[in-house]
């Protein structure tokens, strides 16, 4: 605001006397007058300017686009449950319409998926073929709160059409359904520890010295009666066992007899690991035949073992093991479509033997590689 000269005798200084101001107080009031208009002015047009106007395109955000695509997904799911919700049928038991029926969140709307309601987890092809829908509904028809029927096979017959997850029950599981059979279940104590029975055939301690770290836990699909995983139990690796239970063969009640970890799985199905856990997938000749065959209507076509095979890449860690044993190529052409395939994902190959089946046809060969995941950036 500037200063104010104020000039002061000498006398009345020396002698103590009363200052006194020269100035004249008129200019002064004025200048302070005028700077307090000035800075109200100010004031007034900064609060009352308009804002500056922004591209949305220009200034879009991560966290923008992330709601953005959370709230996509949100549409697409609450459509996509109402829809299949519309194409119900009638004559569905209520114990199913109860469960695919989306029930309100308790807190209301969820701030991080902006979901309102919780759809039915249930897969997509149970309600679109009428003979799943069927098995479906078989599977659903009980008494709420009391014994669950003995429908054991149901489950398997509705997985292996692809109909996972299947949809949670309100009864009450029962005991085994019959003493597990001492035999006839597809036990093999020889296999990956004895001998070779085949140039294509690779032992278990030749395959575990391979990897460049310890191997922990690992992936056998398609195992049926976990003898891999038996074997591999015997060299402290702990093996999950996707399997199928037989027709009239518990499997997996005799696998978790054995002390061993049977999960109810379809090799269509997507595996239910978080990426990179597993240190190996051993993957068997019913896993790649089986892997697009209930869910897509073809069995072992490309693309159902492209999807396969991206699966088995996404849960195996960088440096892990995959080991496809004995894969049965009924043609050259297939050996040549599963190479090619293998290929492109640029593993390490550490044993590669392709050997013809004795007895069979000339161009039926067996296919045994151990690959080794790289690691990707």
């Amino acid at each position: 605001m500037g200063s104010v000269s104020l000039k002061l005798p000498a006398s009345r200084r020396r002698h103590g006397g009363p200052l006194s101001c020269l100035c004249s107080p008129a200019p002064l009031n004025l200048l302070m007058l005028l700077s307090l208009l000035c800075t109200n002015l100010l004031a007034f047009f900064a609060f009352f300017a308009a804002p500056p106007r922004h591209d949305p395109a220009a200034s879009t955000t991560p966290t923008s686009n992330l709601s953005a695509h959370v709230a996509a997904i949100a549409l697409e799911i609450g459509g996509a449950s109402s829809s299949s919700g519309a194409r119900l049928p009638d004559g569905l038991p209520p114990e199913l319409l109860l469960f695919l029926t989306p029930h309100a969140l308790p807190l209301g709307r969820d701030a991080r998926t902006g979901l309102t309601h919780m759809p039915a987890s249930v897969a997509a092809s149970c309600l679109r073929s009428p003979s799943a829908l069927a098995l479906l509904s078989a599977f659903m028809s009980y008494a709420p709160h009391s014994a669950c029927p003995r429908n054991a096979t149901l489950p398997r017959r509705l997985v292996s059409k692809g109909c996972e997850p299947l949809p949670r029950r309100r009864c009450l599981s029962r005991g085994p359904r019959a003493p597990l059979p001492a035999s006839g279940m597809g036990l093999d104590h020889r296999r990956w520890a004895g001998p070779a029975r085949g140039g294509h055939e690779f032992l278990a301690d030749d395959v575990l010295r391979l990897s460049a770290s310890k191997i922990r836990i690992g992936l056998d699909v398609a195992g049926g009666a976990a003898n891999f995983a038996a074997r591999m139990r015997e060299r402290g690796v702990t093996v999950v066992t996707s399997v199928l239970d037989g027709a009239g063969k518990p499997m997996n009640e005799f696998v978790a007899a054995r002390s061993l970890f049977p999960l109810l799985l379809s090799p269509a199905h997507r595996f239910p690991f978080y990426d990179g856990v597993f240190d190996l997938v051993h993957v068997g000749t019913a896993a790649l035949d089986e892997a697009g065959a209930p869910a897509m209507g073809q069995a072992a076509t490309p693309e159902a073992l492209e999807f396969f095979m991206f699966d088995v890449d996404r849960v195996l860690r960088a440096g892990g093991l995959l080991w496809i044993d004995s894969y049965l190529c009924q043609s050259e052409e297939k050996r040549r479509v599963v190479a090619k395939l293998i290929d492109r994902f640029g593993y390490k190959k550490l044993k590669w033997v392709a050997a013809e089946k004795a007895g069979g046809a000339a161009t039926s060969t067996y296919l045994s590689v151990v690959l080794r995941k790289p690691a990707r950036s």
